[in-house]
């Protein structure tokens, strides 16, 4: 199988690529500039490459979209790119908070743009998107939950739209676990997070529109399966980035 995985140089991206790649899979990693490209390529050597794109920019997400349609198809991608502890006044190049455009518009933009669409699709959502904004009131100043709210939002949006009918698409919570994200104090199992990133890129836990935890389905905020919050959710979406789905 061909794999990308966003946000791969540290954390769960890279032990996911790490175990991807001893089961035989091809995996290509991401990061968001060149030393941390070196990182990734270091931690996961075994890799078929690394793609260097900064996701806080709309334009350098769509230049990895291209990247991805040379290179392509894909068996699975795995929107695993997050930032959480990062100042409220941090812009990306075009002016977009980084948090906003990193953790929501650009996973929306490389689904929409990504041609034909993985077999298999994963956006990363967490226990935290219980504590966000389903009202979407102001979704450009989205905290970390807000944007899990949101991760959850596209993932069922994404399942329900008829040129993802071949694609299992997946909403995951990896639980707290010790990462340079999670903190020390995490407690949850990280080799049964990492287990989820695989089953879900090899097509392993059936059927799409689901939220998983370790291997199970688990039921998600009732403001994230809301059909009109997802629809206003895209097409501001849409509005802000100029990218849609193409039917």
């Amino acid at each position: 199988m061909r794999i990308f995985i966003t946000g791969s140089s540290d954390g769960l991206g890279s032990l996911a690529a790490k175990s991807l790649v001893k089961r035989g899979h091809n995996v290509t990693l991401h990061a968001r500039n060149s030393q941390r490209a070196e990182d990734a390529k270091a931690a996961c050597p075994g890799a078929d490459g690394v793609l260097i794109a900064d996701l806080s920019s709309t334009q350098a997400t769509k230049s990895l979209a291209d990247d991805l349609n040379s290179k392509g198809p894909w068996d699975a991608i795995i929107h695993n790119a997050g930032v959480m502890r990062i100042s409220s006044s941090s812009r990306g190049p075009e002016g977009l908070p980084t948090l906003f455009a990193t953790n929501t518009l650009a996973p929306y933009m490389l689904t929409c743009l990504v041609q034909p669409p993985p077999k298999n699709l994963i956006f990363l959502s967490s226990s935290m998107h219980n504590s966000g904004d389903a009202t979407l009131r102001d979704i450009k100043a989205a905290s970390y939950s807000d944007s899990k709210m949101h991760n959850t939002m596209l993932a069922f949006w994404f399942a329900q739209q008829p040129a993802f009918q071949k694609t299992v698409v997946s909403s995951l919570d990896p639980g707290w676990v010790k990462t340079k994200m999670g903190g020390a104090g995490a407690g949850d199992d990280i080799g049964a997070a990492v287990e989820d990133y695989v089953k879900l890129a090899e097509g392993a836990l059936g059927a799409s529109g689901k939220h998983w935890y370790h291997s199970r389905e688990r039921s998600v905020h009732r403001g994230a399966a809301d059909k009109g919050a997802q629809e206003k959710l895209v097409k501001e979406l849409t509005e802000i980035s100029g990218v849609r789905l193409l039917e």
